[in-house]
């Protein structure tokens, strides 16, 4: 994992509010689901048990895996973005010159990334060959099919 992951305010928010609710609610369910298992008998013999026992194994791993996110997430303020390149957090509109289709992308981090919504990560294909490009300039994207070039048309917030 990188040093620092940006993210957007809400984002952020997010993480925080889905950290918490692991905390107090997934996991004392997880820590019941284990009592209740153990109650039943055998824990040799008992598939109830260690199912709860590897629920709650994942639930801890993910847990460590959002507060070691958390502890390097940067929030990306959009007033202070600069919008004469292409950057994090950016909304940048290319044409593809080869089929003069022209889509609207917004460049996040890896934790934000949508591609139905339009967002596509900094750490993508199409989002590395674009950062620091400037209006007008052509990014040429290494895709499985080969290079794909794109003209940069319009970088805002």
């Amino acid at each position: 994992m990188s040093d620092v992951m940006y993210v957007s305010k809400e984002a952020y928010e997010n993480m925080k509010e889905e950290l918490h609710r692991m905390k107090s609610v997934d996991r004392p369910a997880a820590s019941r689901a284990i009592a209740e298992a153990r109650e039943k008998g055998d824990l040799k013999e008992n598939a109830e048990y260690d199912a709860a026992k590897e629920a709650q194994g994942i639930l801890e791993a993910k847990m460590k895996l959002l507060e070691n996110q958390l502890a390097i997430a940067r929030i990306v303020d959009a007033s202070t973005i600069d919008t004469s390149k292409v950057s994090i957090m950016t909304r940048v509109t290319i044409t593809n010159i080869g089929t003069k289709k022209t889509v609207t992308y917004q460049i996040v981090g890896e934790k934000e990334a949508d591609l139905k919504a339009g967002k596509i990560s900094v750490g993508s294909p199409i989002g590395q060959g674009l950062l620091g490009k400037l209006k007008g300039d052509i990014a040429e994207v290494k895709a499985p099919t080969g290079v794909i070039k794109f003209r940069i048309e319009d970088i805002t917030v």
